[in-house]
């Protein structure tokens, strides 16, 4: 964290401590989460077999004017490619308004909706991002503005227009947007279902679209989920390339033994296609497939402890790798 973010967070820390006791009933919280892990590499010819690594630190505040409206900032303090390994970026600075039971806006830097219904039945983010987020098919947030609507019991829709560049980088010059549409069907308390679509234009290619189709189920003791997914004309959500396009699928379950241990298994698979007068797919040092197993800990509600084993099976090379992984956090 750079020392202009640490100014900030002292400047604004005597403003959260008032808010918890200038009134009877706090109205507001601070959270943190981190991610922490220990890996060895078990690949041939490797130069760094094992590392202790702090992936992620997110640093955050909550607040609730009242029924209606509530704000939230997160600082994620994580790698930069055009600064060091522990940068500060702002990831969440969202306004939240319920304009009724059904309509509700949220704008400023907010959350995507691309991935994040697939993160919560996955449910180990600190282990593994999901495929569209470790595969930049999109960012997990952006500058922009998002209408939710409950059009029933069963149906919500998710309207938006956001930057497309992602928390980590500005609107590009040429100004246009990316814009979606993500629509969930609960069949049932356990049963979801959700179909999401976006598309940004781009000045020197065709559009950059996005197709999402994702089925879950949850239990108290067992979660499975599949998706597939497909980016069109572009390398990644920010890099537009006419015909480069990339299909992705990813299953995943998790079995809950009691209250402090689980197990969990999941397999990927990304593809790309091959161009005209090329030997190759043009992603071919990814494409490939990826399978985790592993067995989790939770010590209590804050801290969780993960043992896994991960196999990268890609086209031209295979990587082998053991994992700890920690979560701690208060949110």
């Amino acid at each position: 964290m750079n020392t202009k973010n640490l100014i900030l967070l002292f400047i604004l820390f005597p403003f959260f401590a008032f808010t918890q006791t200038s009134e009877s009933e706090s109205k507001g919280e601070p959270h943190f989460k981190v991610f922490w892990n220990y890996n060895y590499d078990f690949s041939d010819d490797v130069t760094q077999t094992s590392a202790f690594e702090l992936d992620r630190v997110y640093l955050g505040y909550k607040y609730k004017f009242n029924d209606n409206i509530s704000a939230k900032i997160t600082y994620d303090v994580g790698k930069n490619d055009a600064g060091s390994n522990y940068t500060a970026f702002v990831k969440i600075a969202q306004l939240d308004y319920k304009l009724s039971s059904k309509v509700k806006l949220s704008m400023g830097m907010i959350g995507g909706k691309q991935f994040n219904d697939q993160e919560k039945v996955w449910g180990y983010r600190y282990i593994y991002k999901t495929l569209q987020d470790e595969n930049k098919f999109g960012s997990s947030a952006d500058l922009g503005i998002n209408a939710e609507i409950k059009l029933s019991d069963k149906l919500t829709s998710n309207i938006f227009a956001i930057n497309g560049e992602g928390y980590k980088n500005p609107q590009d010059s040429d100004g246009n947007q990316r814009i979606g549409l993500n629509l969930i069907y609960s069949m049932s308390k356990n049963v979801k279902l959700k179909f999401y679509y976006d598309t940004q234009a781009s000045e020197n290619s065709e559009s950059i679209n996005n197709i999402g189709l994702f089925a879950g189920y949850q239990s108290d003791s067992y979660s499975i989920g599949t998706e597939y997914n497909k980016m069109e004309n572009g390398t990644t959500y920010k890099t537009a390339i006419d015909n480069h396009n990339l299909d992705g699928i990813s299953i995943y379950n998790r079995y809950i033994l009691n209250d402090k241990f689980e197990i969990f298994a999941r397999y990927d698979q990304i593809t790309s296609n091959t161009l005209d007068g090329a030997t190759s797919s043009w992603n071919y040092d990814n494409d490939g497939s990826l399978i985790i197993a592993g067995a989790q800990y939770t010590a209590n509600s804050g801290v969780k402890f993960s043992i896994n084993a991960r196999n990268f099976d890609y086209k031209n090379l295979g990587t082998n790798l053991f994992e700890v992984n920690v979560e701690f956090k208060l949110q």
